[in-house]
Order: C-alpha cells, then structure tokens, then sequence
C-alpha cells in the first residue's frame, strides 16, 4: 500500500472545501500539508435575483457535494482507496454578505452575497458611529440596510452568518466562525479576539426596538485558529455525501473566508508581511504590528485567522487593461504573418519593460476600466497620456502599463506608510507574475518592499483551509505563523527579489504624476 493509501485508510488528512465566486473547490492533504491527495470542483455562478446578487442555496449544496464527489473518486483513482473518513475538515467561501436564520435555521431572506452595493447608506451610518471604516459588502452593513429599510424578516430573526458559517452550521450544529471570516461581519478588537465590544454596545443603543435581539447574540461566536469548532454530525455527513459513504465524528476546524485562507496559502500571517494578489481586481493584505491611529477610507480591516489586525487595500481594476494592449500586439504580430503564442507575447513585452527608465520616461497608463474608490473614482475610463516631449519608446510604454497595474494600490499603501507600518516582505501571486524577475520588481518598488513568488499553493483558497483544518492537532503547542514557516512552507520554493532603489525613486516619481493626473480621469468620465 502506497504512503497516501495509508494514510487515507488511516484517516490522516485533512479535507478543504471553499465555495468561491466562481468554483466550489475541495482539496485533501495528508500529514504533510504540502502533499495534496486528491481534488475536486464544481463550476457555478451568481444569480441577480429581484436586484441582488445571490446563489440558491440548493445549488450550495449540489456543488459541495459534486466537489467532495471529485475528492474521493479522484482519491481511490490514484491511490486505490476512496475515503470513508479524514482527520479534519474545514469550510471557507467569499466572505462578507448575508445569511439570515430564524430559529429552525431556514433562510429568511435569499443568501446576500459581498457583490451587493445596496448598502451604502447603511455603511456611512456605520462608518460614522463606529469611527472606522464599514465597506458597503459587510454583514453588518448589510444587517443594517435591513433595519434602516424595515424589511419584513427582521421579526423572525434568530442570527446571520456568512457562506461559510451557513454550511459549517450545517455540517455540526454549531453557530461559530473563525475570526478572520467574523471580521468581515463586525470590527474585531485583536487584543480579545472577539468582536469590539464598545461598538457591540453602540450599535445595541442606535437599534434598539428594532431588531429581536442583541447584535452579539444574532452574530456567530468567534473562534481563532486551531480552537475545536464541533464534529461533523450525521446529518451533516450526509451533506457531504448522500450516498452515506462518509462516517460522522470528523472534528472541523473554524471555518474561515477567503481572504484568511489566501493569506495561510501565502504564508503571510504574521505581523510586517502580506501578500498582493493580481488578477481582474488587485489587493494588497497587511498583517499590523499595532492598531492604525486613525480611520481610513482606503483601507478595510480585518484579521488573520489568529486574530491579528490586518489591512486591506482593495483595487478595482488589475490587470485587465495589461492583457487587452498584449492581445492587440499579439494581433499586430498575426497580422504581420509572426503569429507568437499569447504566453510569448506577455513574456517579451515584460523583458522589453526592464529597459524602460526608472520613471517610464514620463508616460502614464490608467487601467480603470471600472469606478475605483481609493482613487476617488465612481467610473472607470482606461487612458495612455503622455506629454510632447515624454520619451516614447516600447521599453517606457510597457514599464508604464506595468507600473500603472501597481498605481492605485500604491496609493493605498501610501496611507500605511504615513502611519509608519512597516513591512519585512510580501507574497505576490497571479498570471502576471509568471514572467520571472520582471511584474515582482516593480512591485517591490512599489511598495519599498521585498516581494516573493513561488508555486506554493496551486489549489489556492481550499488547501489554505485544508492547511487549517490541519493544524488543529498542532494549536495547541504551535503558534500558527511557526506552524505554516516550520512544517508547511520551510521546503518551499520561493524567490525573492529587494527593491532597487532607481526603481524606487522612478516609480515614486511616476505615482505623483499619476495622482495629479487622476484629473484626466475625472474629466473623460465627465465628457465620455
């Protein structure tokens, strides 16, 4: 029998499954979590449901169930056994939205997803009365929606929850959430670990005859990494597989959001590292040493899995408009009868860049094709600007489209700098970054920070909860950083490169020009 048949006939794995925006992902790891055993997937999409965005709840289901269904028959086809058992289990999906219950534990309302932009007056009221800032796709905007609009099911409501804290409830009985997931519903205060308690009271005071219960009793409790979290029922083992292949009694971990198990696949957990992730969107999370002295726009909150106080710079726009001008010269050099492979057009396009000047030779490139709130823009119109006397060459276009990726995040880091955070490294992950030693360099002059990138985590979000559910049977010996540096990623192969410092002093350059040319921006949404 070979290593993984026994450790699956043993029960020593661990299972993952994230219900993300596009695909339900599970992910089976064995005792080291590094060794991924099996996987599976479901594709799915949102629904606009009577001016919400939403997924059926059966359809949550029907996809956890197809993605288990994948595990364990990708399981007995590459190592002979189909698993009957694992050791642990965790859950995560998108966070923030809404999950409303009665007290039978049925929806009350179609669940509410992070998508939803209906909450905007709710979310300054919030922002205000609680002096930090409540993005418009937090539960406790959404909740408070609800109350300033006085929707019907608020009488019948027992608690919310997210995604994940609806489907571990479901699997154990048990209304708890891991902390990073809960600060996505309400602010957490890290010192406790739990939610703030002066703003549980202030929000009990401006509510007060309008919901049915305290806020803190509608809200799931807080657990911190490596806590037990319940067993999974035989109710809930039948969700899992109603063919009733899978036995009850498995422990699960606290189930966590996305943006939690991202950072445990890029090992940035501890305080003075993050991690930037670079697709259609772009963000940066930072672990913080200490709390920010002030309130920020530009900035969410949240935590780690283990409590610690994270930052949150989210971009709307990311590389989006990059890919479009590599398809038009991909185009050009079909049109030219050099038909060159996409993957070959990114790479020497990128090579180019790094014979561009420091500063991009005065060139400017916006890639907002959407609004973008840290820029202070509700709309988005993509731009190329330069001045007569910029130097236009191929190398300075491309350096500026790349740095133009970077801008707006940049902007947002910039308040972390004015609060003097500081930062030992951050992990970058996405397409971009593929083409080695070219994206990751001026990302880290970007942020005046190292920036590694690595092939760590290939089945993304799932085995990052897979990881967690993992280390329940280490918590209680093993802080949680140690435990990803010692036992998960000390055999990774990483690389990391430091920031040069022309490249820092160009790219700072290149960010004023961009901030005061922002007014290009405003103006084309005005007139286009």
């Amino acid at each position: 029998m070979s290593t993984a048949a026994s450790d699956i006939t043993a029960a020593r794995t661990s299972l993952g499954i994230e219900l993300g925006s596009t695909r339900i992902k599970a992910c089976l790891i064995g005792p080291d979590p590094s060794d991924v055993i099996a996987v599976g997937s479901f594709a799915w999409e949102n629904d606009l449901v009577d001016g919400l965005w939403t997924y059926p709840i059966d359809e949550v289901w029907r996809g956890v169930q197809a993605a288990v269904a994948g595990v364990l028959t990708d399981a007995e086809t590459r190592h002979g056994v189909r698993p009957d058992r694992f050791g642990a289990i965790g859950i995560s999906a998108m966070m923030h939205g809404y999950v409303a219950l009665d007290a039978a534990g049925d929806l009350l309302v179609p669940f509410r997803t992070w998508r939803n932009t209906n909450t905007s007056a709710a979310a300054a009221e919030l922002t205000e009365l609680f002096g930090v800032n409540i993005p418009l796709r937090w539960s406790i905007a959404h909740l408070h929606e609800a109350v300033l609009t006085g929707e019907e099911h608020l009488p019948a409501l027992d608690r919310i929850t997210t995604l994940a804290g609806y489907v571990h409830e479901r699997l154990t009985g048990e209304h708890v959430l891991g902390v990073g997931d809960a600060s996505g519903m309400f602010p957490i205060d890290s010192a406790t670990v739990d939610y703030d308690a002066d703003m549980l009271d202030a929000y009990d005071r401006v509510t007060a005859g309008r919901l049915p219960r305290a806020v803190r009793d509608l809200l799931p409790r807080v657990l911190p990494a490596g806590a037990a979290a319940g067993s999974l029922t035989n109710a809930g083992a039948l969700l899992l597989d109603p063919t009733g292949g899978i036995s009850a009694g498995t422990p699960l971990c606290p189930p966590e959001g996305d943006a939690g198990t991202g950072m445990v696949a890029t090992n940035s957990v501890a305080p003075r590292t993050g991690n930037v992730s670079a697709g259609t969107s772009i963000f940066a999370m930072v672990v913080l040493e200490r709390p920010l002295a002030s309130a920020h726009h530009e900035l969410d909150l949240v935590t780690t899995p283990a409590g610690d106080a994270v930052a949150m710079v989210h971009c709307n726009n990311g590389a989006s408009e990059l890919a479009a001008w590599t398809g038009l010269f991909t185009r050009f050099a079909a049109a030219s009868g050099q038909s060159v492979d996409e993957d070959a057009v990114f790479e020497t396009l990128f090579r180019e860049a790094l014979d561009g000047e420091p500063d991009a030779g005065g060139l400017l490139a916006y890639n907002h094709l959407a609004g973008e709130p840290v820029a202070g823009l509700t709309e988005g119109r993509p731009l190329f600007a330069r001045t007569p006397d910029s130097s236009f060459s191929l190398a300075n276009f491309m350096r500026s489209q790349l740095y133009g990726v970077f801008a707006t995040l940049a902007l947002g880091m910039r308040v972390l700098d004015a609060e003097n955070v500081q930062l030992d490294r951050m992990f970058a992950h996405g397409g971009m970054f593929r083409t080695a030693g070219v994206a990751q360099r001026f990302l880290a002059a970007a942020l005046n920070a190292p920036v590694a990138v690595g092939e760590l985590a290939a089945e993304g979000g799932a085995w990052g909860i897979a990881v967690l559910a993992s280390y329940l049977d280490h918590a209680d010996t093993t802080a949680l950083r140690d435990y990803l540096n010692d036992a998960v990623f000390a055999a990774a192969d990483t690389r990391v490169t430091e920031p040069e410092a022309d490249d820092v002093a160009g790219f700072a350059t290149y960010l004023d020009r961009y901030h005061r040319g922002l007014a290009i921006e405003v103006a084309a949404v005005d007139a286009l």
